[in-house]
């Protein structure tokens, strides 16, 4: 056992740690969020020790003990951590032979620091993944909740930001939930990924005693153990890939807010958010201020920096292990705070959302958005190619705007003379709700389509 006031790896040094590194060397404020996974880690290896018979029931009982009651005491608030025992593992451990003395030191056999904080790592990241994945549930439940209310709402797509074609509301809203069904995808791939069992492969080479790794990793719930021991402690492509997930998400989310804050602007005035989501000014008593939609479009660039960083600091690593990995652990607890947050705060924000349909309607009608429907009706009709088809469409969008016209307000003599063997029902075409039902195709805004994705959603969520 080491030495009052040295650290447990202290025995072989002679003098105490420098007290900056000390302060910056310790991880335990970070790394105590892993204490659930620590003692879970500990208490399965230790029945792996006892199976294999390389410690006795008696004292593997005794460890298996202390371990429950430093769980207990963690929970319970009644634990004090030290910074001078560096982190999570070396705490538990020094607070272990307390507990039980001298027998507490046959927990580290057949594992070092590099294997346990990387199982530990994983155990927690796959919890805080499937955590995501029901926040994202809930999310998609409320995009397709409002959007089974606005079936009906027409309103502008939008490409540059200038009208381009009519769309049904809900349709633009199922978008989003593409997005976040991938969103999902990407997490719990990233289980998969990551069902792996570091737990056995030591400090980089492996053990000599005569473990049992497949009992490890079904205990801890990995599908098998890793393949080889050097990888196993240099790997952190699974934090990669975790805040690689988090960053897109952040970034879907931020668009999302990004829209609505320009949606609900006195110019746009598309959409209204409940007060509950907005805040006022300090100098004007008018102002109703989209501020929690503006924060989580703000927020998405600390998930890209967590990316940026955790690969910044792998760039240049050789194999294996090195104290610069230390970082990843605040990296991915800040990322994951910062991204469930944003979700939650989004589910509330698509709860408080209602859009000015009246608006959304009128706007729909603006910037000639049923143009190309009026070319798509020359080449079906009239059998033009899409091209000439195109070159008059152009030329009626240009008499409309000269005469300040909107192509639902031309008379049918005025249309006619650009195709003088046009019928009249060229005319249903320039209506916004025409326009929305014949796009068919799969995947487009008509709302039959829109009727079919929303159960097939709802299927896939049940």
């Amino acid at each position: 056992m080491a030495k009052k006031n040295k650290a447990v790896w202290g025995t072989r040094f002679n003098n105490q740690t420098s007290k900056i590194f000390e302060r910056i060397g310790a991880s335990v404020d970070v790394d105590k969020r892993l204490f659930e996974e620590d003692i879970f880690g500990s208490i399965v290896h230790t029945n792996m020790l006892i199976k294999q018979k390389i410690i006795s029931k008696k004292i593997g009982s005794k460890i298996i003990t202390g371990l429950k009651k430093i769980r207990e005491e963690i929970r319970r608030n009644k634990f004090k951590f030290n910074k001078k025992y560096e982190d999570i593992h070396l705490n538990i451990e020094k607070r272990l032979f307390e507990i039980i003395g001298e027998n507490a030191g046959y927990l580290h056999i057949a594992r070092s620091r590099n294997d346990q904080v990387i199982t530990d790592f994983k155990l927690w990241i796959k919890k805080a993944s499937n955590e995501i994945i029901i926040n994202i549930n809930d999310l998609l439940r409320s995009f397709i909740k409002i959007s089974e209310k606005n079936i009906y709402t027409i309103m502008p797509g939008f490409t540059h930001l200038k009208n381009a074609q009519p769309i049904s509301f809900a349709h633009y809203l199922l978008a989003y939930v593409e997005m976040f069904k991938r969103d999902k995808k990407r997490f719990s791939s990233n289980i998969i990924y990551i069902d792996e069992c570091p737990l056995g492969v030591g400090a980089l080479a492996g053990t000599s005693y005569k473990i049992d790794r497949n009992f490890t990793s079904k205990k801890l719930g990995f599908k098998k153990p890793t393949n080889n021991s050097i990888d196993s402690v240099a790997d952190r492509d699974f934090v990669l890939d975790f805040l690689s997930a988090a960053s897109i998400c952040a970034m879907h989310i931020s668009r999302f807010a990004e829209e609505l804050i320009i949606w609900n602007s006195d110019i746009f005035k598309l959409v209204k958010l409940n007060d509950k989501m907005l805040t006022g000014s300090s100098i004007m008593p008018q102002k109703k201020n989209p501020d929690p939609a503006e924060l989580i479009r703000g927020r998405a660039g600390k998930n890209f920096g967590s990316l940026q960083a955790m690969l910044t600091t792998m760039k240049g690593l050789p194999l294996s292990y090195y104290k610069d990995m230390q970082e990843d652990k605040a990296l991915v607890f800040d990322s994951y705070d910062t991204l469930l947050e944003s979700i939650i705060i989004t589910n509330e924000l698509v709860k408080n959302l209602t859009p000015n349909k009246n608006r959304m309607l009128n706007l729909s009608n603006e910037g000639y958005t049923t143009s190309t429907d009026f070319a798509d009706y020359l080449v079906q009709n009239e059998n033009l190619s899409f091209r000439e088809s195109y070159k008059i469409s152009a030329k009626l969008v240009n008499y409309a705007e000269k005469q300040r016209k909107k192509l639902n307000e031309l008379s049918f003599d005025e249309v006619k003379k650009f195709k003088n063997s046009l019928k009249k029902d060229v005319m249903k075409i320039f209506n916004v709700r025409n326009s929305v039902n014949s796009k068919t195709s799969y995947g487009g805004t008509s709302i039959k389509n829109i009727k079919k994705m929303i159960s097939k959603l709802r299927r896939e969520l049940k």
